[in-house]
């Protein structure tokens, strides 16, 4: 089991939405407010202005998947979310060692 996170423009989301529910077997989405700055030595020409204001609204996702489910999610959080310039955000994934479902305390 997989937890697949990536940091997105909030312009995507629809289209990110639309493009996971394609999925067959899709398991569900949890999404994130989130704030962030890309790395300066990624960025040329930065103003002071620029230094002071860089902190950018985002969205995090979160998806729970089988292995199997991995690269298909992630390979669509890239397509839907790409828009080919620095800010896009990054995908990754993560190891899920266990869980717990709460409602009737089983381990899926």
């Amino acid at each position: 089991m997989k937890e697949i996170r990536a940091i997105v423009r909030p312009s995507r989301l629809d289209r990110l939405r639309e493009t996971l529910r394609a999925i067959p077997n899709f398991p569900g989405v949890t999404i994130f407010k989130a704030e962030g700055f890309t790395a300066p030595a990624a960025i040329d020409k930065r103003t002071v202005k620029e230094e002071l204001t860089d902190f950018t609204g985002k969205l995090m996702v979160c998806v729970l998947a089988d292995d199997d489910m991995v690269e298909p999610i992630r390979e669509a959080i890239i397509d839907a979310c790409s828009t080919g310039t620095i800010g896009d955000g990054l995908v990754w994934t993560v190891d899920i060692a266990t869980i717990h479902r709460i409602r009737d305390h089983s381990t899926l």
